[in-house]
């Protein structure tokens, strides 16, 4: 989108002729709402915001030019979609705590003489730097750099991009070993292509760094510092600790006090926490990190989870299949698991005078084995197999996370065989599954990502990939869920879509994922028979709709803070008697509750009322039945529900029974 304007100025030499200078370069901008803009190249994003209008240019933290962020005061060169960054959107946010981060570190070296500086990026919610000064950092240091930092603000520093060559910024960071050695990295995926460096600069403080920034310290409104951790130099225990600092960095305080307010409430929800207080499930030290056992009440809300996905998966027209939790090292071979995942597989075990045999990090390849134990025919298409498999994964200690990443976890995996022409009748049944299936579980504000074909590696036909991503794109517009197009984010075998829920506290989550296949069905040979009685390979769709079933209960039980709604819950009533002399009237209550299929416990017993009462409470059960004097001589109970503020006196057994039942039906 360049080209030369036709304007010309005149001017006169000295015998009076009439002179045309060289006509400047024009490029052309597009704006989100799709107005074309011309512009001299060489126009920073500033002056761009400010010809849209002066309140959108004070608020601007940032340009992009087809998707690249760049610095207000960078200049733009070439045309391509263009928009204004602002500190409340995502890619502002970024700014902002990638912003903090170099504020951070200004302050660690102004304050910590000889420590040195690692990396420090934008994450998730924040930002973090890794820095080497001898020791842990405590929290007085942190308070002490939170007060620095502070300075360094109000200050108003400019942030001054400058680019050098790489011969000039090894001698700019002599003195920071961490940084030498990024500049040297072969690929240089850290710093700008080529030969040149670019670096940042404020006021005797200068990092080695991509950008963008804000325009100067002092757009940084709210930020805190959080905690600190042991971190090694490129993730690897064998190179040097360092020590990490987390902050947070937003766009007002009335953001920060939001955000650190559901920091409390996840730490209330946390699922680790809540499974002990509720008894669902433990880590005991004997077994090994990541690897859970889960007691009876636990035990009960899997079952749930799984008869629901049994369920539907039967209605659907899957068939269910069961696989063995190891296989010959062949297997994994044949499937390319060794080539591409064996970092994350465990060791071999020899067997069988010497066979190597693995356990499964994945039931692919075994799915793909049914397939191919008979010849199948385009009337046996599509074929729907699905299985809760158990998978053994090897994950680092330092990453594991209670059940949202564990080593030994159970997937939903289905596997369907179709044809080319059904791949997108397919690709839809998957997805309202997985939709269906979230809002059945409480879920109901849906993002998506459909990855695509990765620029090099990559399997398959290219009409292949066409067709699939396409048929990813028209089931996600069918379904009306928004998405973002990760380009070249795909498998090497196939694209995909991730589906990504909000939860009770704002948190996205990645949940489902849809993932198309061309790589087993070649490297395991799978055919089937045409109508012309020829052979064509099946495409494989892959679908996971919980994922890890661990995870997605670890993030259930974070979802309802363990208050499970009512089919859910591994104990729907507690019957409660007043005193003793209720005991024989409380059990025939209790009876009635399980007749109707209710899971109910009773409270019978030593201990008083309101202990009782209490503890079914903090059990998050959600009914309570209490039973005196009256309801044994009138057949009635005091029902207390979860949902309701007060205690209702004198409903008639039956009545409450029928009323729970109905509460309590699953859907679907």
């Amino acid at each position: 989108m360049t080209s030369r304007t036709q304007g010309y100025e005149d001017r006169n030499d000295y015998d009076g002729a009439s002179i045309c200078p060289e006509p400047a370069m024009t490029i052309e901008l597009v704006l989100p709402d799709h107005t074309v803009t011309r512009h001299e190249a060489g126009v920073t994003g500033l002056q761009v915001a400010g010809s849209i209008g002066p309140r959108l240019a004070g608020a601007a933290v940032a340009v992009s030019v087809d998707g690249v962020l760049m610095d207000l005061e960078q200049p733009i060169n070439t045309g391509g979609r263009f928009a204004v960054i602002t500190p409340e959107s995502e890619e502002g946010r970024h700014v902002l705590r990638h912003s903090a981060a170099h504020i951070m570190a200004q302050a660690v070296l102004g304050l910590f003489e000889g420590a040195t500086l690692a990396i420090g990026p934008a994450i998730a919610d924040g930002f973090y730097y890794d820095f080497d000064i001898g020791r842990p950092f405590t929290p007085e240091d942190l308070d002490t750099i939170e007060q620095e930092m502070e300075r360094i603000v109000a200050a108003d520093q400019p942030f001054v991009r400058e680019e050098m060559s790489r011969a000039a910024g090894l001698e700019l960071f002599r003195d920071h070993p961490y940084k030498l050695e990024i500049i040297r990295s072969v690929d240089a995926s850290e710093v700008e292509s080529g030969d040149l460096v670019s670096v940042y600069r404020n006021e005797g403080f200068v990092d080695l760094c991509l950008g963008p920034h804000l325009p100067s310290t002092g757009r940084l409104k709210a930020f805190k510092l959080m905690r600190t951790a042991g971190a090694y130099w490129r993730g690897d225990e064998k190179r040097p600790q360092l020590q990490r600092i987390y902050g947070t960095a937003w766009e007002s305080r009335k953001a920060l006090r939001t955000h650190l307010h559901r920091i409390e409430e996840a730490a209330r929800r946390d699922h680790r926490k809540l499974g002990r207080e509720l008894d669902l499930f433990s880590f005991p030290e004997g077994l090994g990190p990541g690897l859970a056992v889960w007691h009876p009440k636990g035990g009960m809300l899997r079952r749930l989870v799984e008869d629901y996905s049994r369920r539907v998966h039967e209605a659907l027209g899957f068939d269910f299949v069961f696989s063995p939790h190891l296989a010959k090292a062949d297997l994994w071979r044949t499937s390319g698991h060794l080539d591409f995942y064996a970092e994350n597989m465990y060791p071999g075990l020899e067997m069988d005078q010497g066979e190597e045999y693995r356990v499964k990090p994945m039931n692919c390849p075994f799915h793909v084995m049914i397939y191919r134990s008979d010849a199948r025919s385009y009337r046996d298409l599509p074929m729907r197999l699905s299985e809760l498999g158990a998978v053994y994964r090897y994950e680092r200690s330092g990453v594991v996370h209670g059940l949202l990443r564990a080593r030994g976890f159970t997937q939903d995996d289905s596997h369907t065989f179709c044809t080319r022409d059904q791949v997108l009748s397919e690709l839809q049944l998957h997805l309202d599954f997985v939709l269906q299936l979230l809002r059945d579980f409480g879920f109901d504000d849906f993002q998506a990502e459909l990855a695509t074909r990765p620029g090099e590696k990559w399997v398959g036909e290219p009409e292949l990939w066409e067709l699939a991503e396409e048929s990813l794109a028209e089931t996600l517009a069918m379904a009306g869920i928004p998405h973002r197009v990760a380009e070249g984010e795909g498998a090497f075998y196939g694209p995909k879509i991730d589906v990504h829920v909000d939860d009770a506290i704002g948190r996205r989550w990645q949940m489902s994922t849809i993932q198309v296949d061309f790589s087993l069905p070649e490297r395991f040979g799978l055919e089937y028979v045409t109508p012309a009685d020829t052979r064509e390979r099946p495409v494989m769709i892959h679908a996971a709709k919980f994922g890890s079933l661990e995870r997605f209960l670890g993030v259930l039980i974070e979802h309802y803070a363990g208050a499970m709604p009512m089919w859910l819950s591994p104990v729907q009533a507690a019957v409660v008697p007043v005193a003793d002399r209720h005991d024989g009237y409380a059990g025939q209550v209790a009876a009635k509750l399980r007749a109707g299929g209710l899971r109910v416990q009773s409270a019978s017993g030593p201990g008083k009322l309101g202990e009782k009462i209490r503890h079914a409470i903090t059990q998050k059960v959600p009914a309570i039945l209490v039973v005196g004097d009256q309801d044994a001589g009138n057949g009635t109970v005091g029902l207390r529900l979860r949902s309701e503020k007060r205690e209702r006196r004198g409903v008639p057994m039956d009545e409450a029974v029928a009323e729970l039942v109905d509460a309590a039906r699953p859907p679907g």
